[in-house]
Parts: structure tokens; C-alpha cells; sequence
């Protein structure tokens, strides 16, 4: 009895306990990990490594901006090359050649070299999306003067070799891969069908003739290649166009063979050459 009295004076006296709360022990938790620094331990192997990376993508970004400079530098100087080929006509053929030959040669002095020298000692295929563009309009400019000069195709090693005095010796050369040439080759039958349109409306059916059947070639060749390339888009797309000018070309020139007395103010009646419908007899 005595224990008892006892025992409930002292649940008097005692104070209750507090009930615990989850979220007291999380908040407690969560202010002595925020008063502790936060230190991350690197090697420094790592860190000149990070370094050294962060330098060379800050390198590559800046030449990409050089590249793309050149290539458009490239890519404007060309088309100059390719408006002054297309003044060409039956009287001032050798004038208008030698000044394009003379505006591609200062093309390839002048910004090629320019980009030859920024892509000296670099992948060059990290780079190329950056300066495809300005190489397939420098091939579509070298073409188009080799075949007006000789009726031939410039083909890919005889445009290499004329970029090696571009390049150090001693560093691997800027050479243009086959994917360019064959996309810079398949924009010159755009501008041959161009040039054959307007040697018709000159009575120049003979050349016009001779560029279609070229452009029929390479349409040829190409449709025979383009399958066994890895896939590109831009090539089946440019193949497609390429088609396009290779029957407009066609169209035109059957058109004059077979109405061939309409032509007659442009052709001359008076040219013994010329059979009674205006033109000659010319295989197609």
C-alpha cells in the first residue's frame, strides 16, 4: 500500500515524455549535412585533363568559325567563275575562258589556300560539314572551265593535285573526298544544261549536242555508282535534279533537230551546212 501511494505521487510529480516526430529527426538531419562544406576530391591528373579537353573544344569552335569563313569565301568567288564561263559564245570562247581560268586560279590562291592552311594537322572530317559547301562549288567551277576548254572531265586527282603546293610538306595535305567531287559534279549538269539552253537560243547546236551527250554519261556512270555509296541524302537528292537537267537538255535539243525550220532565224538559212529544215542531221 505504502508503494503504491508512492508510485502515483511520483506519476504526479514526473513529467511526461514528448512524443518523437519523424520529420524533428529528417530536419535535424538535413541542417547538420547543409553545415558541412561540400568538397569533391579530384585528381590532378583529372583536372588537366578536363583542362585540356575544354581547351581543344574551345580551339575546334574557333577554327570551325575560320572554316566556315573560308568556305563561303570559296563558294561566292566560284559563282564569279561560273557567271563569267556562261558569257561564253561561238566568237569570244577563248576570252571568256582564259579570264575564268585566271578568276579560278586567284580562287584557289587566294581562299582555298586560306582554308587548306586552317585544316592543316586536323581531322578533317571533324570539320567537313563546316566547309563541304565551299569545295563542291570550287569542283563545280573547276569542272565547268576543263570541260568548255577541252570537252573532257576534270576528274578528282588532277583537283588534288592542284591543292598539294597549297600545303606544308611536312603535314598531311587537304585532299577533297570523293563524296564532294561527286556532289560538286552532279551541281555542273545543272549549269551544262543551263549553258546548252543558251547555246541553242545562239544557233550553237553542235555544242549544245556535245553537252548532252557528256551530261548523259554522267548521269549514267552515276546512276550506276550511287547504289553501292553509303547512304547520302544529298546525292539522291542532287541525282534527282541531275535527271531533271539531263531531259531538259534532251527536250531542247530534239525539239530544235525535229522542228528544226522554226530555228531557222537563229541557225541561218543561208549556211550551206544546214539541211532543209534548218539544221543537220545529228544523232541523238
Amino acid at each position: 500500500m505504502f508503494y503504491a501511494g508512492v508510485f502515483q505521487k511520483l506519476s504526479v510529480v514526473a513529467p511526461k515524455p514528448k512524443p518523437f516526430h519523424l520529420h524533428q529527426l529528417t530536419e535535424t538531419t538535413r541542417q547538420s549535412v547543409a553545415k558541412r562544406p561540400r568538397t569533391m576530391t579530384t585528381d590532378s591528373s583529372l583536372k588537366d585533363a578536363f583542362s585540356k579537353y575544354a581547351d581543344y573544344l574551345n580551339d575546334l569552335n574557333d577554327k570551325r568559325e575560320r572554316v566556315v569563313k573560308a568556305s563561303r569565301d570559296i563558294t561566292m568567288n566560284s559563282k564569279k567563275v561560273i557567271f563569267q564561263v556562261h558569257r561564253i559564245g561561238k566568237s569570244n570562247k577563248d576570252e571568256v575562258l582564259e579570264k575564268a581560268e585566271r578568276d579560278l586560279e586567284a580562287v584557289r590562291g587566294q581562299h582555298v589556300s586560306r582554308l587548306v592552311k586552317q585544316l592543316q594537322g586536323t581531322d578533317f572530317w571533324k570539320l567537313r560539314r563546316a566547309y563541304s559547301p565551299g569545295i563542291q562549288e570550287y569542283v563545280e567551277a573547276a569542272t565547268f572551265c576543263k570541260f568548255c576548254r577541252t570537252g573532257t572531265l576534270l576528274d578528282l586527282d588532277e583537283i588534288n593535285a592542284a591543292l598539294l603546293p597549297l600545303s606544308d610538306p611536312s603535314i598531311e595535305p587537304l585532299q577533297i573526298n570523293i563524296l564532294d567531287y561527286l556532289l560538286g559534279l552532279a551541281d555542273l549538269t545543272g549549269e551544262l544544261m543551263r549553258l546548252a539552253i543558251g547555246r541553242i537560243s545562239d544557233g550553237d547546236l553542235e555544242f549544245a549536242m556535245e553537252i548532252c551527250r557528256f551530261v548523259r554519261n554522267i548521269h549514267r556512270e552515276l546512276t550506276l555508282l550511287v547504289p553501292d555509296m553509303d547512304d547520302s541524302i544529298d546525292m539522291k537528292t542532287k541525282m534527282d535534279t541531275m535527271l531533271q537537267s539531263v531531259m531538259k537538255i534532251e527536250n531542247a535539243c530534239c525539239s530544235v533537230h525535229v522542228r528544226g525550220s522554226e530555228y531557222i532565224p537563229f541557225l541561218g538559212s543561208s549556211d550551206p551546212s544546214y539541211s532543209s529544215m534548218g539544221v543537220p542531221d545529228i544523232d541523238l
